[in-house]
């Protein structure tokens, strides 16, 4: 393997661009090939790239031998039609953005797919690779003596316009709390090291996208909703989205509570979204509550400013590549986010989906997702 890894981008809209950002700001890792059809995104992406060779087709650019990882930046329903010919054709080392998938009629061949890909395969999980939310986690279990109660809330701003307008319709995302959430329901089950067994969820289209079409067909969407999910363990969590809230001064803030203590971080959103005349944007906190004694501290977790500037997930998309370069070069054995990891948040997102859907919990196994009794 050469001194520089070389990286073919499948997708370059706002996701792939961001990508391609912290791709330049890494050392001996460089995009050399790029897949997308639409034209103003691909002149983009180049303008970025410059050293890049466009592909007509992702066959054309599995067919370039200068390549030795790939990024898939897709919009959501593309991501298992293009494993699949990946898998196919040329199974390079792979990172996927995250849903892993949108029907749930996949899940058998998402488990075949995976189950004899020959390279490592890296889901896109950004959140947990923010600094504010890695301080969270790695401060977890001493801060809380042990996970009972976990509260997620995404207080942000609406869908942003997309090609195609594919984010409006649940048909291509999987729905809201597939797309949006998924990333979510990963940090439950890293957090709590457990796997969910049941949920419930509420949700509903309150604010957004009225008066929207598309094609003749209105968008079906959530914007605001709850999920609770309880866990092997006997732990609990609770999501709370609402996409009509971006004037608030923090977009994600976690809280963990256990015997010892509460532990809470506060991540804004993206700086570029801040009103300039309020001054510097918000700077992530972590706040440290023990019981005993009594002492709340708040300390902050600055991001270097370079890596806010490359994107809108406060630096997690470049510690995410640092990793997953180190994984291609052989320097790491496995992915720390893996395929099991993407299928596995992407279930318990379709049974919020199902819960919303049907006004009935829903039981999960490790296997599949039913309507509980």
């Amino acid at each position: 393997m050469s001194d520089v890894i070389r990286y073919g981008l499948i997708g370059c809209g706002m996701m792939g661009q961001e990508h391609l950002r912290n791709l330049a700001l890494l050392p001996g890792a460089e995009a050399v090939a790029l897949f997308e059809p639409d034209q103003e995104m691909a002149d983009a992406a180049l303008a970025l790239a410059p050293g890049a060779v466009r592909a007509s087709s992702l066959s054309e650019m599995l067919a370039m031998p200068a390549l030795d990882a790939l990024v898939i930046a897709s919009p959501n329903f593309r991501h298992m039609e293009q494993v699949a010919e990946i898998a196919a054709t040329r199974p390079l080392p792979l990172l996927v953005e995250k849903p892993l998938y949108t029907d749930p009629a996949d899940l058998p061949r998402v488990k075949a797919l995976f189950a004899r890909y020959p390279a490592p395969v890296w889901v896109a999980m950004e959140y947990r690779y923010m600094p504010p939310i890695a301080a969270f986690l790695d401060r977890l279990e001493d801060a809380t003596g042990g996970v009972q109660m976990l509260s997620i809330r995404e207080h942000r701003f609406p869908f942003l316009q997309k090609v195609g307008d594919w984010n409006r319709f649940n048909r291509y995302t999987g729905g809201t709390f597939v797309e949006k959430c998924c990333h979510f329901f990963d940090l439950m089950r890293f957090a709590l090291k457990s796997e969910p067994t049941r949920i419930m969820a509420s949700a509903a289209p309150v604010l957004n996208h009225r008066g929207e079409t598309y094609g003749g067909q209105a968008p079906d969407i959530l914007d605001a909703g709850y999920a609770i999910c309880e866990f092997e363990n006997g732990a609990r969590a609770m999501l709370e989205l609402c996409m009509y809230a971006e004037g608030a001064r923090y977009q994600e803030e976690l809280s963990a509570v256990g015997p010892a203590g509460k532990i809470e971080a506060r991540v804004p959103g993206p700086g570029r979204f801040w009103p300039a005349d309020l001054g510097p944007a918000p700077v992530p906190q972590l706040e440290l509550s023990p019981r005993n004694p009594q002492r709340p501290e708040v300390r902050e977790v600055p991001v270097d400013p370079e890596l806010l500037e490359a994107g809108d997930h406060n630096g997690a998309t470049f510690y995410q590549h640092q990793k997953f370069l180190a994984l291609v070069r052989g320097e790491t054995d496995a992915p720390e986010v893996s395929a099991y990891d993407g299928w596995r948040a992407v279930e318990m997102g379709l049974a919020a989906q199902r819960s919303i859907a049907t006004g009935l919990p829903v039981t999960l196994t490790q296997d599949a997702a039913e309507i509980s009794a």
